[in-house]
């Protein structure tokens, strides 16, 4: 087990000579880090956001022992993509990845480099356990991609015998899981548990994107056995899966204080996409619309991080923070250095956090998902999504979350200003990837998008 007491005394104590807040985590001393990243999880979902009809214990102690972000957000709105966003802090649209990657002909580009690739060669253990969804083909898989491991499914599957299942342990075959007694989310908990073990000399990135809250709707009996007042089917599944993934993060934590080791180490919770409501119940909290849509309820997800001793507990964080922000904030409590040549669209955390720097992460935060739209500069909005009227529609996020009153038409200078600065972004994105199923269709409703915003 490393030591780890002196030296988290020694940086307090040269954190406090020189009058700041917040420094790296010495080189010799390196934290643990760990990702939860839920799957197609509506934003009012865990009690830490509202829910109190499903307990999420495990979840919400993240929350009462780190901070809440009521404003986190993810770059896509759509699994793949924001998996692409998460693992390289850089909008997915700048390397064409705007879709779901097509089987095994795309995938996570291979010029891009992966937080599990900057972490290795800062001497970390790594491994990917759960949803990969960045690419079935051979060059495209985590442990091509900086991960040592990898135990998971490729991409969408059942949870009870899954399909493109691999354990790199055993091959890197894909193979299909007929053991009647496999429920991902326990056997990725059983997983993590046994790689911390295996790896708690050395400092660790344990990467566990669940398949749950994705559909199909599956759980194991002990699971639907905790929700008896539930009377509709789909809704009770949907519990017992989110009570399942809370018992696999609880499982997580116990494990890392067990070894002594948490202090020591930075947690992540985020949603991949907001809630599919219709076809799953999965809830958004009063957001409008819901996943692969551009109004909130498609990009504003849960968003926790915990570093006990490091970022204050029972903080809530209302300025607006990406999943783009995550790998730079790692890296740099890593002990690494961000480049600028990274051309990195998120930014450290951390001194946000400890309120060395009282400004907002981010001014201006992008989305581009086909036709569909949006761009928020401060606290104003600007959205075209499906479930709308086609045409730009502008929001007072700060007065009217959920999206309600529609300002275009008493403040054009800002629509213009707004549609201005989404224009030039736009601009520099790349074309999405010709082999990604909706993409000729989705540039085709780009181009009418751009025309039908411009002649307004």
């Amino acid at each position: 087990m490393r030591p780890i007491v002196a030296a988290f005394c020694w940086a307090g104590v040269f954190a406090f000579l020189i009058g700041s807040t917040w420094q790296p985590v010495a080189a010799a001393d390196k934290p643990n880090l760990v990702i939860f990243y839920a799957d197609d999880l509506g934003w009012g979902e865990t009690g830490a956001f509202g829910n109190k009809d499903i307990p999420t214990p495990h979840i919400d102690s993240l929350a009462k022992n780190g901070v809440k972000f009521t404003q986190g957000y993810v770059a896509a709105t759509y699994c793949s993509p924001s998996r692409a966003g998460l693992l390289t802090g850089r909008y997915p649209t700048r390397f064409g990845h705007e879709f779901n990657s097509v089987a095994n002909k795309t995938g996570l580009h291979l010029k891009e480099t992966t937080l599990a690739d900057r972490l290795k060669s800062l001497g970390y253990a790594t491994t990917a356990v759960g949803k990969w969804h960045l690419g079935g083909g051979p060059e495209y898989r985590p442990t091509k991609r900086g991960f040592d491991e990898f135990f998971g499914t490729l991409a969408n599957t059942p949870f009870f015998h899954p399909t493109s299942f691999v354990d790199s342990r055993i091959s890197d075959d894909v193979r299909k899981i007929d053991d009647d007694s496999f429920y991902t989310t326990d056997a990725y908990a059983d997983r993590s548990v046994d790689w911390i073990e295996k790896n708690k000399s050395k400092p660790m990135f344990l990467y566990l994107p669940f398949n749950a809250q994705h559909a199909p709707l599956q759980a194991p009996q002990k699971y639907l056995d905790r929700f008896p007042n539930i009377t509709d089917e789909k809704r009770k599944l949907f519990a017992a899966m989110m009570s399942a993934m809370d018992d696999a993060i609880g499982r997580v934590l116990a494990k890392v204080r067990e070894i002594g080791q948490e202090e020591n180490t930075l947690y992540f919770f985020i949603g991949d996409n907001g809630g599919p409501t219709q076809s799953t119940t999965s809830a958004n909290g009063g957001l409008r619309g819901f996943k692969m849509t551009t109004f909130e309820g498609g990009p504003r997800v849960p968003f926790i991080a915990q570093w006990k001793g490091k970022v204050p507990a029972g903080k809530t964080y209302e300025f607006p923070v990406q999943n783009l922000d995550v790998l730079p904030t790692i890296v740099t409590a890593a002990g690494g250095k961000v480049d600028p040549a990274w051309k990195l669209d998120g930014v450290d955390l951390m001194p946000h956090l400890t309120g060395a720097n009282k400004s907002r992460p981010h001014e201006t935060l992008y989305w581009r998902f086909g036709p569909q739209w949006a761009v928020r500069h401060g606290d104003l909005k600007l959205v075209v999504s499906k479930g709308g009227s086609g045409d730009p529609e502008l929001y007072n996020l700060a007065t009217d979350f959920a999206e309600s009153k529609n300002l275009a038409s008493t403040q054009p200078d800002k629509v213009k200003q707004l549609q201005t600065l989404w224009d030039k972004w736009s601009s520099e994105q790349a074309a999405p990837s010709a082999a990604d199923a909706p993409a000729k269709k989705a540039n085709n409703g780009a181009k009418k998008n751009k025309k039908k915003a411009a002649a307004q």
